[in-house]
C-alpha cells in the first residue's frame, strides 16, 4: 500500500564548489523548506540527504520527506527512485524543484509531465521513475548569452554563480519556490499553477 508521505526533491550537485551555482537552486529551495519546518537531513544509502518532517497549513498536517540527491545531477533519478520504492510513495506525491534556463530569473512555473526541456536531472528522474508524470517547480535562472559554443556556454552558465543583483533577490525567490512546493501539496497542482504561473 502507498504511504501518505510526500517527497519533495531539490536538484543540485553535492560539494562546496557547486554550492552557490544556478544549477543548485533546487537544493537551496529545499534548504529553505527544511529551515521552515525544522527538518534535519541524514544520509539515505549514500544516494541522498533525506529529512523527514510535517508541514502544517490551515489546519492540515502533511507528512513529507525533503531530499537532496548526492548522485550529481545526471543521476538524480537513482536517488529519487530509491526513496520512492523504499517508502512506497506515489508518483503523484512527488514534487521536484529544479533550475530552468527557459525562464527569466525570478519566474516560477509549475507543471506535471511533458518534456525534460534538456534538463539532465529531469531526464534521469523520468528514466528511473518510468514516467514524467510528477509535479515540478521550475525556477527561472535565465539564459546564457547566445554567442560562441552554445553547449560550453550552457554548462558554464548553470555552473556559474548568481550576479550581485540576483543574490540580493535570491532569498525572496527561494521563499517563493518553497511556497510553490507547499501550494502543490496543500492546494493541488491546478490551483498552485493558477497562483504561480501567471506572475
Amino acid at each position: 500500500m502507498a504511504s501518505d508521505y510526500w517527497l519533495i526533491v531539490g536538484l543540485g550537485n553535492p560539494g562546496a564548489k557547486y554550492r552557490g551555482t544556478r544549477h543548485n537552486i533546487g537544493f537551496m529551495t529545499v534548504n529553505e523548506l527544511a529551515q521552515r519546518w525544522s527538518v534535519h537531513f541524514a544520509n539515505h544509502k549514500g544516494l541522498a540527504d533525506l529529512g523527514k518532517g510535517v508541514m502544517a497549513l490551515n489546519g492540515s498536517n502533511v507528512k513529507m520527506f525533503l531530499c537532496k540527491p548526492l548522485t550529481y545531477m545526471n543521476d538524480s533519478g537513482n536517488a529519487v527512485a530509491s526513496i520512492r520504492d523504499y517508502y512506497r510513495i506515489d508518483t503523484d506525491h512527488i514534487v521536484v524543484i529544479h533550475d530552468d534556463m527557459d525562464l527569466e530569473f525570478g519566474r516560477i512555473k509549475l507543471k506535471s509531465g511533458g518534456s525534460a526541456g534538456g534538463h539532465n536531472g529531469i531526464k534521469s528522474i523520468d528514466r528511473c521513475l518510468h514516467t514524467p508524470d510528477y509535479a515540478r517547480v521550475r525556477m527561472g535562472v535565465g539564459h546564457a548569452s547566445r554567442s560562441g559554443d552554445a553547449h560550453d556556454n550552457t554548462i558554464n552558465w548553470v555552473l556559474g554563480e548568481f550576479n550581485a543583483a540576483q543574490r540580493k533577490q535570491l532569498p525572496e525567490f527561494l521563499a517563493d519556490g518553497a511556497d510553490a512546493a507547499e501550494s502543490i501539496v496543500f492546494d493541488g497542482l491546478t490551483k498552485a499553477q493558477a497562483t504561480f504561473n501567471a506572475r
